[in-house]
This record gives structure tokens, sequence and C-alpha cells, in this order.
């Protein structure tokens, strides 16, 4: 964890009551943050802001307030009194996700599928588009946007979450050259293989839901443990802190990627297509066909 990255810094971290979005908020208050946690479940919200609280030392804040991502005056709300209660906000982190409905696109419930999208893309949207007016104002300030395997992996059957998966990341690449201008970065983190609800939800589902392949592909990572919850909160702390200024429009891995030394690449990272969603062409398979 880097000890006091954060320190003076205020964030907003959506789906802040479980997995890693408390992880996210409990790494951000001990790196010196103050933080205002949302979500829609009120209880396990209430719990999670008591737990995050008690990590804070004095001077910090830690607030929780009841919001829905999708709805837009919830969210602007949010953004308000997170502005009112801190002076500022530096960084915004974009939890907030679902799985969705599980089997073929032509089986599963429309309403639920159409609802996973607009939590996942619109709850992405809805608060970049309420914190980036005052982010311009100060020409400063950090969009962490959670992702997921679906962003670079085909999921059948899971496909609410694989689509807007991969929408998020090319909303934040594509939002990271709108503002860059204004000292503003956006960057997306794919936290490896969780053991969260949203695992068990899979373990749930079954192979005849979510296929014999990818459940026994999540049944392996559950029965090792999966990737800990503190090392995607580990990147999303460097993302939101001063080390990472300048790195931006990158998706970039938790478990694999060198994140921690990245401003040692930037000549190298600066408009280029490292760490971007892209299309395989033949060549990069060693392919010599495909070209007019």
């Amino acid at each position: 964890m880097m000890t006091n990255a954060l320190d003076g810094r205020a964030a907003i971290i959506t789906g802040a009551n479980q997995g890693l979005g408390l992880a996210i908020a409990r790494a951000y208050v001990q790196a010196g943050a103050s933080v205002m946690l949302c979500a829609r479940g009120a209880g396990l919200l209430s719990r999670a802001r008591d737990e995050v609280a008690a990590l804070a030392d004095r001077g910090q804040i830690v607030e929780a307030r009841r919001a829905d991502v999708t709805s837009e005056s919830d969210v602007t709300m949010l953004v308000e009194a997170a502005i009112a209660r801190f002076g500022r906000i530096h960084i915004l982190v974009n939890n907030a996700g679902v799985y969705g409905p599980m089997g073929g696109v032509d089986d599963v419930d429309w309403s639920a599928w159409v609802r996973a999208m607009e939590i996942n893309i619109n709850g992405s949207v809805l608060p970049m588009r309420a914190v980036l007016p005052h982010f311009k104002r100060q020409r400063y300030g950090k969009i962490v946007q959670v992702s997921g395997g679906g962003a670079t992996t085909a999921l059948p059957r899971i496909t609410a979450y694989a689509a807007s998966k991969a929408a998020v990341v090319r909303l934040a690449e594509s939002v990271a050259l709108d503002v860059k201008a204004h000292g503003i970065d956006v960057n997306s983190i794919a936290p490896g293989a969780l053991n969260t609800r949203m695992m068990y939800e899979l373990m749930a589902a079954g192979p005849a839901t979510v296929g014999e392949q990818f459940y026994e592909r999540m049944k392996q990572i559950a029965e090792v443990g999966g990737t800990p919850l503190e090392t995607g909160a580990a990147l999303a702390v460097f993302l939101g802190s001063a080390a990472s200024d300048g790195v931006t429009g990158k998706l970039i891995s938790a478990t694999w990627d060198p994140w921690e030394r990245l401003q040692e690449y930037r000549g190298d990272l600066d408009g280029s297509d490292i760490y971007t969603l892209r299309r395989i062409v033949p060549k990069d398979r060693g392919k010599n066909w495909g070209e007019r």
C-alpha cells in the first residue's frame, strides 16, 4: 500500500458497501483520503461506513450516502453532498456493477439484461458527467473505472456483463482524450478474478446456465481463493494518487502489469495503444494475409 499517497485528497467510491468497493474504501482511508461511500443497499452501506471510519485518523472524513448510480438526480445529489462536505473532490472510483442475467442471449429475461447494462454503463457515465465540471474548474481530477474480464475476453452466457465491461473501458479511453487538457486522468482497472458475492452468483447459477468451461474455471479460482481484493485496491490507490499523474486512457491489470513503475514508461505510453482495447489483425499472429 502507498502510505500517505492520498493525504488531503477526497474521493467518491460507488458500490462501496461490500467486495472490491469496500476494499478500495479501506485502502483509500489508510492512504490518507477522505471518502464518500455510495451504494443502493442502506444496511450494508451503514456497516461499511462504520468499518471504514474506524480506520480514519483525525482530520479524515468518512461519509456514506445511499444512491442509485442509474438515477441522474441521485448521482447529482451525491456529488453535491461530497463537494459540500469535503470542499473539493479529487477522485471518482466507478466500482458499482452487476453480472446481470446468465444464459443464452435469446433466453434470458430482457428487462434484467437491460437493467444490467443500465447499471454498468449508465452507472459509470452519470458519475463521470456529475464530477467532470468540478474537475475542470480545479484543473485536476482522477477517474478510476473498474472493469473486469468481460472487457477483453468473450463470455458466452454472461453477455450483458461482457458487453458492458468492454463498453466502459472504451468509454474511459474516449473520455480520457476529451479531458486530458484539463489535467484529468481517466483509467480502467482489471482487478483480477475475485472471490466476491458476484463470483458466488456465478457458482450458484451452475454449469448449465453459465457454460461448463467457464463454470469450471470459476470453480478453480474459487477453490484457490482468487485474487486478493487488496491487489485491485492498491492499484486504485496508485491511480488516485499524484504518482500516476499523466497516465491516462489505459486499461491496467492489477495482477499482470507493472503499474507501480508506470511513470518510468510515460514516454512509451503517451499516444500509444499500449493497455488499450484494439482489434487483432492477422499479422499480429504471424499471418501474412489480411492486407489489401
